[in-house]
């Protein structure tokens, strides 16, 4: 399966470097996440990918060959700021746009119908774009980058404004464009959705990337925290050799063991006190990681 690879990608505005050595993969048949706050280079760096904006260094390569022209023309791609014609009606609008990426007016047609259908605005298709709401609108912009069976898609914030209804419909097609093979690589503020859906991620903060893999490999970086809930109160456990106390409510402490002997020997000791109800690994969540990589 083709894959996109991005290389020491960097890019200044005047004395701002607004994207740093920037390198990772987006492999193909997975969906990798693009996360990161504003202003930490995602945007950016899409569009140099894209070939919109010119790099200062690195290199975009497709499968391992340069990333050329014909090829980006294969990929489809949701900028940030929307481009569609506001006078112009939502159906003569896709079907013009999937004939300009050289699709046939009646598979342009045949394919907006079908994704119009599964976005629930195959009864708005003789509507002119400025009729519709801002998330149908939003709905309308993700057909376009959809509806060519592109060989890659790069999304740049494609859940913004969708209703709950939008963005399952959303995940399945993503999803769907997955199985084929090809590589998706999309950016999103929404953390729980990404932990949700992607196979992948890459986080960016302040034009660099601070952390990349899976959602688990992520989340299994940090550090090994457990969860230790007590018939009675927990406040002893503050004195417990080699455990670094991180909160303790009432039955329930959260503790960091320095090794395995201190977490087998503080569970000894809480059974030698009494009923132990629950002592498991707590996992952090990806906000909780994503603030911690981005401090």
């Amino acid at each position: 399966m083709a894959q996109i690879e991005v290389t020491g990608l960097t890019r200044s505005f005047g004395e701002l470097k607004a994207v740093d050595d920037v390198s990772f993969t987006v492999p193909g048949g997975l969906l990798t996440g693009f996360v990161g706050g504003n202003g930490a280079g995602k945007t950016t760096t899409m569009r140099m990918v894209m070939g919109l904006l010119a790099s200062h260094g690195g290199e975009v390569r497709w499968d391992g060959q340069p990333m050329t022209t014909a090829i980006r023309r294969r990929i489809g791609y949701m900028p940030e700021e929307r481009g569609l014609y506001p006078k112009q009606k939502v159906l003569d609008q896709l079907v013009y746009l999937g004939e300009l990426s050289g699709m046939t007016a009646a598979d342009a047609r045949a394919s907006v119908a079908e994704h119009l259908e599964r976005f629930g605005l195959a009864d708005r298709a003789g509507e002119r774009v400025e009729k519709l709401s801002l998330g149908n609108q939003q709905r309308v912009q993700i057909v376009a980058a959809l509806m060519t069976t592109p060989d890659a898609l790069i999304l740049d914030e494609p859940f913004s404004g969708l209703d709950p209804s939008a963005v399952d419909s959303m995940v399945d097609l993503l999803r769907e464009h997955a199985s084929r093979g090809i590589p998706v690589l999309f950016s999103s503020h929404q953390l729980d959705l990404v932990e949700r859906l992607c196979d992948r991620l890459v986080v960016l903060a302040h034009g660099r990337v601070v952390a990349t893999g899976s959602v688990s490999e992520l989340r299994g970086a940090g550090p090994e925290l457990y969860r230790l809930t007590l018939g009675g109160d927990a406040g002893w456990v503050r004195d417990a050799d080699g455990i670094h106390v991180h909160d303790v409510d009432g039955s329930t402490a959260l503790v960091e063991p320095s090794d395995d002997a201190a977490r087998q020997a503080l569970l000894r000791a809480a059974l030698d006190r009494g009923d132990v109800v629950d002592f498991a690994r707590q996992m952090p969540a990806l906000s909780e990681i994503y603030r911690e990589v981005t401090a």
